[in-house]
């Protein structure tokens, strides 16, 4: 892989003569994968305004939110328990739709 350090890379010419662009798409596909992803356009313009309010590339965005999702610890949230009261007992069976009719009309 090619280095990326700013102070070497004007010297590629040099170092490489007329094909110094390609050796260098080269060594920077060793680092990077385009891929295609289904987006939905209003995400997308939400995107390309975030990335024009941050002065930064979407690809740039996209990569930090994938970053964070995926560096997240799996921990399980511990849920109070729930609530317990009477009901006063059962007032029909359910199963007997005829009673079920009954008592809901009465209400």
């Amino acid at each position: 892989m090619l280095p990326r350090s700013p102070q070497i890379l004007p010297v590629f010419p040099v170092l490489l003569g007329r094909n110094h662009l390609t050796a260098y798409h080269i060594g920077d596909m060793v680092s990077h994968m385009k891929t295609t992803l289904n987006i939905s356009d209003v995400t997308m313009d939400r995107l390309k305004k975030e990335a024009v309010r941050q002065k930064r590339t979407m690809s740039e965005l996209v990569e930090c939110a994938l970053r964070m999702l995926l560096s997240k610890p799996e921990s399980r949230q511990v849920l109070s328990p729930l609530p317990k009261f009477s009901s006063g007992g059962t007032r029909v069976n359910v199963a007997n739709r005829e009673a079920l009719y009954e008592i809901m009309e009465r209400h």
